[in-house]
């Protein structure tokens, strides 16, 4: 079972309501589990879509919920054989190869390192470019390079890249390209700082823009003038948050978010009205977890 969340008062201690405690176990585990366990292919792989083809994303996704729910991951090595058949052609293959890999106790493929080697990657240069809708956000791409590189074992330029990403901090305390802030890339920027051991917890500027984007109501938004809040954003929300040390004002509210974007099928949708997905699934899962320890933490 998930663990139960909380709500906190003005002198920053935890006061679990009742309310809190009955939607936090009205959230079954195991009809998650059963969600992504039914959706891995007879070649050991996993899709979101049941009936389409394995891909890597998802397999990573659907290993990384199981095992945050303290599942066993069910025919162990056909997902091992066919993660390390699969032939990875870009960066965010690799980085989902390899992230499953780690989940099933196993090595990185040779081929990381080659890739990570090679001539564009090995320099770690990275551009801010303008966000397409496939793309989470500018800095994805250097967030991706140094997490695999701290798992490959590969030397890179860590104070170039810190001060590269540093000069888009933008006067918000946020991060984004041409002057622009937004969740997703100050999710992606302070992440990639934290990979490369910068101390993020000294960026007060960028807890003052997360604070404008999280919700008196639940969840947090983008961009501050944003109404909406999508799954997304409440991931990179509590997840930066807990980077820089701190905690959701609105936990209660938050849960209540996540809890209605929850299908009949046990996964969860990027809002109340869309369809499940294993990458919306880990979000929320991610999200509820973290939720639910920060407030045992301090009750």
């Amino acid at each position: 079972m998930l663990r139960e969340g909380g709500r906190f008062n003005g002198e920053g201690k935890a006061a679990l309501s009742m309310e809190t405690k009955h939607i936090s176990k009205a959230l079954q585990a195991g009809k998650i589990i059963e969600y992504v366990v039914c959706r891995q292919n007879v070649d050991g792989g996993y899709t979101f879509c049941l009936g389409t083809e394995s891909n890597a994303q998802d397999t990573y996704y659907g290993l990384a919920i199981l095992k945050m729910l303290n599942a066993p991951f069910p025919n162990l090595w056909q997902t091992i054989n066919w993660l390390r058949d699969f032939v990875p052609d870009n960066l965010y293959s690799h980085y989902y190869v390899a992230k499953a890999l780690k989940l099933c106790g196993q090595e990185p493929d040779e081929r990381l390192k080659d890739f990570l080697l090679s001539s564009k990657f090995s320099r770690m240069e990275f551009k801010a470019i303008d966000v397409y809708v496939e793309v989470a956000s500018e800095f994805e791409t250097a967030f991706m390079a140094t997490e695999l590189a701290n798992i490959a074992g590969v030397e890179i330029s860590r104070e170039k890249i810190a001060q590269w990403l540093l000069s888009y901090q933008n006067t918000d305390g946020g991060f984004g390209a041409y002057g622009h802030s937004n969740l997703n890339a100050t999710y992606h920027a302070v992440a990639t700082l934290c990979n490369l051991g910068y101390p993020v917890k000294s960026l007060k500027n960028t807890l003052a823009y997360v604070r404008l984007c999280e919700k008196p109501s639940g969840g947090f938004t983008v961009i501050p003038s944003t109404s909406a809040p999508y799954m997304e954003h409440v991931y990179y929300g509590v997840m930066t948050l807990n980077l820089l040390g701190e905690r959701a004002m609105y936990p209660e509210n938050t849960i209540r978010f996540i809890l209605r974007c929850q299908n009949a099928n046990g996964g969860f949708a990027r809002s109340d009205l869309g369809i499940s997905t294993f990458e919306d699934t880990f979000y929320a899962v991610s999200a509820l977890q973290l939720l639910s320890e920060q407030a045992r933490e301090i009750a």
